[in-house]
């Protein structure tokens, strides 16, 4: 583990990171089942059971394919699951729900402020996430943090997808850091060991989204509750 004060750029993986899981998806993940089924209630609830998500009270499994999945995996397990669509016309019908729903996500906390007081630092910031990249900009535009975000990947920009190293080394090339200045910060095992798989100088869990203290010591240098206690471990 590189030392804190080491760290030249921090990766953000997005949604149970810097936003919050549930608020911003449960709704939208049962949109997405709803329609994989064609409207059929009872087929929608098997599908979310299959990716992961309880259909009763909304909990996800930690690392499961709606907690960790870019789109095209999630399309295939829900046609897996027994969702009749065509695999190449679902992918685009759940990236255009997904870019929808960045209107309406709820933030961990402000993230303007947040992003501002890191870049004083002098810190390079990036966002990271198994979402489509245009989903990526409409949330760092409704927030307010453009200014700070030097990054951005989703599993539709050429880096590759989650666990690979790809989306740590492309902030890398942006920014001229090296893998052991980076910090990855994420809520589930596929951010961790992205980290892990790129070298990154630190892993740092946070425990407002999909994972669990279980799931997520073992893979992390640093747990925490939520993005607000970051600032504490760099200092």
């Amino acid at each position: 583990m590189t030392t804190t004060s080491e760290i030249a750029g921090i990766l953000f993986d997005k949604d149970g990171t810097l936003l919050d899981f549930d608020a911003s998806w449960a709704p939208v993940n049962r949109k997405v089942a709803l329609i994989a089924a064609a409207g059929d209630a009872a087929l929608a609830e098997n599908l979310l059971r299959a990716c992961g998500m309880d259909p009763v009270t909304g909990r996800l499994v930690p690392d499961s394919l709606l907690a960790a999945g870019n789109t095209r995996e999630i399309a295939e397990g829900l046609i897996a699951a027994g969702a009749q669509h065509d695999l190449d016309a679902l992918v685009p019908l759940i990236d255009d729900l997904f870019a929808g729903a960045a209107e309406l996500s709820v933030p961990v906390t402000e993230l303007a402020p947040l992003f501002a007081r890191l870049r004083e630092r002098g810190l390079r910031l990036g966002i990271a996430s198994s979402d489509n990249e245009r989903s990526i900009r409409v949330a760092v535009r409704r927030f307010g943090i453009d200014d700070y975000v030097d990054f951005v990947a989703g599993y539709d920009s050429g880096h590759g997808s989650k666990p690979g190293p790809g989306m740590v080394l492309g902030f890398c090339a942006e920014t001229g850091l090296k893998p052991h200045q980076v910090a990855v910060v994420g809520d589930n095992n596929h951010d961790l060991h992205m980290g892990r798989n790129a070298g990154a100088g630190l892993k740092v869990a946070v425990l407002s989204g999909t994972g669990s203290r279980q799931s997520l010591e073992e893979a992390c240098d640093v747990l925490l509750n939520d993005i607000t206690e970051l600032e504490a471990v760099l200092n």
